[in-house]
């Protein structure tokens, strides 16, 4: 039977200190929600055929004139495409630039519980994680990217201070539309700021479905000129007329 677009054809749920990899399929979503509240997700993107290419955050910014990811924006390779469009977003102002919370941070905030003794309940670290998944396609820490924290708002003062707001995520969700074939690596380790009493005890619910083919009118291809530009050069990736 063939499911129509935006019927999951796959779910899973994790907690916090794990990780996830997929090769996401073009013209598939893939959608986020944080069921309790307090989550984030690490999340590093990789062209599915060249490994090599992977997400941009200073061309994702720059070219979008944004701090902060939300509905409407697209993510960016190195090589200028477009791995995916962000085509909801409930939670809005996810955090692209505070990178990834490691084992020496972890231990220092939270005492800590080994995978032997604890199994699941660990206090793990989004490096780590990170490199855990990468080893899986013959990637190691060459290989790393800035990565995104989905789910994590960061505020900047006056004097440039950053800090981690708080916001009400519990039931929020986030769908990304993907327009390559993409490498998706994820983690749902503490945010590199957060400065919990206790290793967070968030849940993240994941599910794929088919998209629907991309409008002349999409909000995200016409969010701004240089995503026009980045969808045709996706067009050529593919050998397809632009739309």
């Amino acid at each position: 039977m063939k499911l129509s677009a935006g019927e999951p054809v796959y779910r899973t749920n994790l907690t916090s200190g794990h990780h996830w990899s997929l090769y996401m399929r073009r013209g598939h979503t893939l959608t986020m929600q944080d069921v309790r509240g307090g989550l984030n997700v690490g999340m590093l993107f990789y062209n599915a055929q060249l490994l090599h290419e992977k997400y941009n955050a200073p061309d994702t910014l720059k070219c979008q004139h944004t701090f902060q990811i939300s509905r409407g924006h697209c993510l960016y390779s190195d090589m200028g495409r477009i791995f995916c469009s962000v085509v909801g977003d409930e939670f809005g102002g996810h955090d692209t630039v505070c990178g990834n919370i490691n084992a020496d941070m972890v231990s220092e905030r939270w005492p800590p519980r080994s995978y032997q003794l604890q199994s699941n309940d660990w206090t793990q670290n989004g490096y780590d994680s990170f490199l855990t998944e990468l080893a899986k396609y013959g990637l190691g820490p060459r290989h790393m990217a800035a990565n995104l924290n989905w789910f994590s708002r960061v505020v900047v003062d006056d004097a440039g201070n950053m800090t981690l707001a708080a916001a009400e995520s519990a039931g929020t969700s986030l769908s990304l539309r993907f327009e390559m074939d993409t490498l998706v690596v994820l983690h749902t380790c503490p945010h590199p700021m957060d400065g919990s009493s206790s290793y967070p005890a968030a849940e993240l619910k994941l599910a794929i479905a088919r998209a629907a083919p991309v409008a002349a009118d999409d909000l995200c291809l016409n969010h701004c000129d240089e995503n026009r530009r980045g969808f045709r050069n996706n067009a050529l990736y593919h050998m397809e007329p632009a739309l």
